[in-house]
Order: structure tokens, then C-alpha cells, then sequence
């Protein structure tokens, strides 16, 4: 058996950030358009639908997360695995060991989301009768599409487990959340003859699943095929280790990314039923800026998880510890700017989308507060997977998301949306502390490197203390005019510290990455 040479850690740096910038420019885009959709809908179909609308979509990336059974991470973990381990020959096994399952669970999953409409509708509607048969009609049409979510995320997971990016960005960053914008643009024109409808809205958010799953199932053929090893069969004895060496790691994901899923969803169908859909709008709309940060948080996770992989399975943990702490400093370095000025800023967004919509605002403090320390620790629930530890992953999860319901149910009904945003900070930060040691203490990897460090300071200098002492004195817009030119500078001077030199262009093409 062949092994593959230890990643070095230069060339993985490059690697990830070429498929990082490509997938972190593909989610900044469907967060941009991610906010467009929610200005629309919280325009459109005012507080008490919209509030639907989002509990809605909740429960829908809920089943979704269930349906994919964790597949992931294991269909990340596994191919990179096999590469790095000479084992290549076994990648058809493992693709078969994950994707039939995930189709079968998903449409068990839709049939179930289809007759559970009506109840889940009265659940978080039950302050809005009125509103409770558009909810229901709204969950039984996500329903229809729940397993094309599924089975597109996962054989995007695919690709990228063939270290291939440009079908994550172009489909699922591009194409679904550009055609989702479009379709909602539709509905909401719609509504100048007709009245707005919250079964409308979810079609018109859900149907671009169709032709992505589509391609996607294309470019997974592709990228399989194109890395297929030629005359070698797996045994037998092979592919049943494999399938169960497969499940064993990933089954504790599976229950792992539900409550993930959970800690970023539930508090949105908790909000609606204990505060009413009018909060449960507020809510959704103060805490949309905290998707944006997770959709740059995944399009770099994405890119480093194969090599990170690679570099463990190898043993070759100097490689890992150097990318894990590159790849923070490059995280800090985008969403922290954008934690600070959305605690600078909140006063006047918020208004965007209506008057009613400014009480957000301590939600979004309380919010930003905790993404700062969130994306301080890096993906660091991933390299704890990536390790191999799943069943520490799963504990840290649960703990987060016991931390959560046990505060939203305590705080919900006397502070409403602030009262789920408390809890979802509280599960922020216990599920980002809690696998930080566990990563130093078994893997002796940790993200404070010299470039976490530069990314921090800089980012709190422009974007925090400039703002907070120049606003008494002459405003927050010249603050703001002088902030973005010396961070752009800062980062410049600083380039080496933050490892900014791995993005520069070399004729490795992206699939390569």
C-alpha cells in the first residue's frame, strides 16, 4: 500500500485559500442576497407572515439537516482519508455507503413534514389563527422540495470532497441563491395585483432546488469519475470495513449536525411559539447578519476541511496546527469588520425593513457580541471532526443546544426576542470554548497564531475604536470613511503576519485546489 507524502503546509495554505476566496466570494454573495430576501418578505408579507414565512424555512433546513445523516462531514473526511491512505480504489464504496441512504431518509422526512404541517402551523401560530392555514400550506410546499435540499448539499459535499470547489460556489452560492432572489423578487411583484401569499413566497424560495440538484448530481459524476482508479475492484471484506468504519464516524455527526442545525434554527420556531410571530419577524430579521457571518465561516471551513484531512490522517499535525491558525486570522479578518459595524450601525439597518423591526436592537448586540468570539476560535468544531473525535463533537453540540432551549424557554416569555438571543449567544459560546480545549488538549492545536492575533487587533482598532470614539466628536459616517482605508492599509502592511501571500494567483488551477 501506497501512502501519500505528508501536505506541506505552504502548498495547503495556497490550496485552501484559492478555494476559500473563490467559496467565501460565492457566500458573500448568497448572504447579500440572503438579506435581500428577508427585506423583501419582512416588507411584503409584514410582521405576523414573515414571521411565519421564517418559522417556515426553520423547520425546513431543520429536516433538511436531519436527512443528510451527517454524510457532510463523513463525505469529506472519507474520500481524503482514502486518497491520503493509498486506498483510493475504495472512493466508489464510500460514495455508495452515503448518498442511497440520505435519499430514502429525506423523502421518509418530506412525507412526515407533509402531514405534520397543519400541527406545526398551530404550534407556532397560535397567537395568529388567522395565519394558520397559509403557515400550513407554506411547510406542506418546502415539504415537496426537502429532498432535493438534501441531496444537493450532499453531493456538493461530493465535489469538495474531491478537494473540487467550483461547484459548491457556482450552484449552491451562485445559481440557487441568485434564482432564489429572482423568485421572490416575482412573488413580491405578484402581490401588486394579488394578495401576498406565504404559500407563494415558499415556492418561489424553495423551487431553485430543482435544477441545482440536477447539476449537482452532474459535477459529483464528474469529479468521481475523472478521479476514478483504473483496474483495481475492491473486495468484499473492503467495502462491508468500510461501510461500517463509515457509519461509526459518521452516526455521532448525523445527531451532531441536526443539533448544529438546531442551535441556529430552533430558537426561530421557540421565538414564534412562546413570543408570537410578530417577535419571532424581529428576531429573524435582527439575527439575519449572523447567517451572513456562518455563510463565511462554511466557504473557507469547506476548502481547508479535505486538506486538514489529509494532514491529520498523515499525522502531520505542525501542517494542521499552521493551516487551522491561517485559516482563523483569514476568518477573523472578514467577519469581525463586519460584527463591528453591525453593533456600530444597528440603530439605522434595522429601519430597512420597517419601523417595528428597531426594536432589534439589542438582539443584534447580543448577537455580534458573541460572533466575535465564535469566529475567534476558527472552525474549530470541524478540526475536532476532523481529528476524528465525532463523538466529543456531538457532546460539545448537545451541550450548546441543552444551554439554549433550557434559556429560551426561561427567557422567551418574559424578554421575547431578546430572550432567544441571550440563549443563542450563551450556546455560541459554549460550543465553540468546550471543543477549543478539547482540540488542545488531544489534537495540541489551537487558532491564536500570528495572524489570528494582526486580524484581531486591526479589525477592533478600525472598526471598534474608531467608531466609538469619533462618533460624540463628528459622527459615525466620516468614523467609518477613515476606518475602511486604514484596514485596507493595515492588511496590507500586515500581509505577511495574516499569510495574505497564499491568494496570490499561481497556475494551479482551482480544481487543483
Amino acid at each position: 500500500m501506497t501512502v501519500a507524502p505528508p501536505l506541506e503546509p505552504d502548498r495547503a495554505a495556497r490550496g485552501a485559500a484559492r478555494g476559500g476566496l473563490a467559496n467565501m466570494a460565492g457566500s458573500a454573495l448568497a448572504g447579500g442576497t440572503g438579506v435581500v430576501v428577508t427585506w423583501i418578505v419582512a416588507r411584503t408579507l409584514g410582521p405576523e407572515q414573515a414571521g411565519a414565512f421564517f418559522a417556515a424555512t426553520a423547520a425546513f433546513v431543520l429536516a433538511g439537516g436531519l436527512a443528510k445523516l451527517g454524510t457532510n462531514t463523513g463525505l469529506v473526511y472519507w474520500p481524503a482519508r482514502l486518497r491520503a491512505t493509498g486506498r483510493s480504489h475504495l472512493l466508489g464504496a464510500c460514495l455508495r455507503a452515503g448518498i442511497p441512504p440520505v435519499a430514502v431518509f429525506s423523502l421518509l422526512l418530506a412525507v412526515a413534514m407533509w402531514f405534520a404541517a397543519p400541527a406545526i402551523a398551530r404550534l407556532t401560530a397560535a397567537e395568529s389563527p388567522h395565519v394558520v392555514a397559509g403557515h400550513a400550506a407554506g411547510l406542506r410546499v418546502l415539504a415537496v422540495f426537502l429532498p432535493l435540499q438534501a441531496l444537493t448539499d450532499v453531493l456538493l459535499t461530493v465535489t469538495r470532497g474531491y478537494r473540487v470547489m467550483r461547484p459548491t460556489v457556482l450552484l449552491d452560492r451562485v445559481l440557487r441563491s441568485g434564482l432564489q432572489l429572482l423568485a421572490v423578487i416575482a412573488a413580491g411583484v405578484a402581490t401588486l395585483w394579488v394578495t401576498a401569499s406565504l404559500p407563494v413566497f415558499a415556492l418561489a424560495w424553495a423551487s431553485p432546488y430543482l435544477p441545482v440538484a440536477i447539476l449537482a448530481g452532474w459535477a459529483a459524476r464528474r469529479a468521481y469519475r475523472s478521479n476514478r482508479p483504473a483496474g483495481v475492484t475492491p473486495r468484499r471484506e473492503e467495502r462491508r470495513s468500510l461501510r461500517r468504519d463509515f457509519w461509526i464516524f459518521t452516526g455521532p455527526r448525523a445527531v451532531a449536525a441536526v443539533a448544529q442545525l438546531a442551535l441556529q434554527r430552533v430558537d426561530v420556531l421557540l421565538v414564534a411559539a412562546l413570543g408570537g410571530l410578530a417577535p419571532a419577524a424581529i428576531y429573524a430579521v435582527a439575527g439575519r447578519f449572523v447567517v451572513l457571518i456562518q455563510f463565511a465561516n462554511q466557504g473557507l471551513s469547506q476548502s481547508v476541511q479535505p486538506r486538514l484531512a489529509e494532514a491529520l490522517s498523515t499525522g502531520d499535525k505542525a501542517a494542521a496546527n499552521r493551516l487551522y491558525q491561517t485559516a482563523t486570522g483569514w476568518l477573523v479578518l472578514v467577519t469581525w469588520p463586519i460584527c463591528l459595524l453591525v453593533i456600530a450601525c444597528a440603530p439605522w439597518y434595522l429601519r430597512l425593513f420597517g419601523e417595528q423591526y428597531a426594536a432589534g436592537r439589542p438582539v443584534v448586540l447580543v448577537l455580534a457580541g458573541a460572533m466575535l468570539v465564535a469566529t475567534g476560535c476558527g472552525m474549530v468544531d470541524m478540526v475536532l471532526a476532523m481529528a476524528g473525535r465525532t463523538s466529543m463533537n456531538l457532546g460539545n453540540v448537545l451541550a450548546a443546544l441543552v444551554v439554549m432551549i433550557g434559556l429560551d424557554l426561561l427567557l422567551i416569555p418574559r424578554w421575547g426576542a431578546l430572550g432567544a438571543a441571550t440563549g443563542l449567544a450563551c450556546a455560541m459560546v459554549v460550543n465553540n470554548l468546550l471543543p477549543l480545549a478539547q482540540v488542545h488538549r488531544s489534537a495540541r492545536l489551537h487558532p491564536f497564531g500570528t495572524g489570528t492575533r494582526a486580524a484581531a487587533l486591526l479589525s477592533l482598532g478600525c472598526f471598534g475604536v474608531l467608531p466609538a470614539a469619533a462618533t460624540p466628536l463628528t459622527g459615525l459616517l466620516p468614523a467609518l470613511t477613515t476606518a475602511v482605508p486604514a484596514y485596507f492599509a493595515g492588511a496590507w502592511l500586515l500581509r505577511r503576519e495574516l499569510g495574505l501571500a497564499a491568494f496570490a494567483r499561481r497556475r494551479t488551477q482551482l480544481e487543483e485546489s
